[in-house]
Formats: structure tokens, sequence, C-alpha cells
């Protein structure tokens, strides 16, 4: 890292993350959820970026040797943007507060596990797939 310095690994995860926050703003557009409802566009999104995580990591360290910005830009930028786990906290804050504690602790373990439930899947099926499809 030092022979190219730290600037362009900023760039890259700056551009990835206005690209992943952009998507999961375009998410809650389509999807709002009220502030007393189960936050399911969150849980979603949330889900979905933890599976396509389980397949990049897969592809990137086990398939192939990418280029040393993809990481940054992909796996910290855009999914990091993308998936919202600071929502998670203030959605399960909100819901608590309001008086929903039980909707909130449902929120709160069916998002843990159902995010690590998705890396797993996802790495797991990637595997699967990349194991056949080799001679």
């Amino acid at each position: 890292m030092r022979e190219y310095g730290v600037w362009p690994v900023v760039a890259v995860v700056a551009v990835g993350g206005a690209i992943g926050a952009s998507a999961r703003y375009g998410a809650s557009l389509i999807w709002p959820t009220a502030p007393d409802v189960f936050p399911a566009a969150t849980l979603l999104v949330n889900v979905i970026g933890c599976a396509v995580m389980g397949v990049f990591m897969v592809i990137i360290t086990e398939v192939r040797t990418p280029h040393r910005l993809l990481r940054p830009f992909f796996g910290t930028g855009v999914l990091g943007g993308f998936t919202t786990f600071s929502t998670y906290a203030v959605d399960i804050e909100r819901l608590v507060e309001g008086g929903h504690v039980r909707t909130g602790l449902a929120y709160l373990g069916l998002t843990l596990l159902t995010a690590l439930a998705a890396v797993w899947s996802a790495a797991w099926a990637t595997r699967r797939v990349v194991a056949w499809r080799r001679p």
C-alpha cells in the first residue's frame, strides 16, 4: 500500500460508499416504513447486502485475484454504504421507545440471524457453483 499511498483507497471507498448509500436511499423511497412498524425494508437491504458480500468474498479470495482497489471499492464502499446497520440500531431504538419492545427485539434477533445466514449460505452456494464449474 505504501508504494501507491492511501489516497486511491480513500477515493474508491468514498465513490463506492456514495453508490451504495444512494442505492439504499432509493430502496427507502420505493419501500418507506413508518416509525412504529416492523422495518422490513431495512431488513431486506441488510440481508441482500450480506448475501452479496458472501458471494463477493468467495470470488475475490478463492476464484480470482482482483485489482487491489476492488475490495475497498465494492466491499467497504458499495456494500458498506448499501447495508445499513446504523439505521438498524436507530429502528430498534424507535420501536422500543415507541412502546413496541417485542417488535424491536424480534427485529434485533431476526436481522442478526438472517444477515449471518445470508452471508454463510451465499458463500456456501458460491463455492458449490465454482466447484461445479471447474474442470
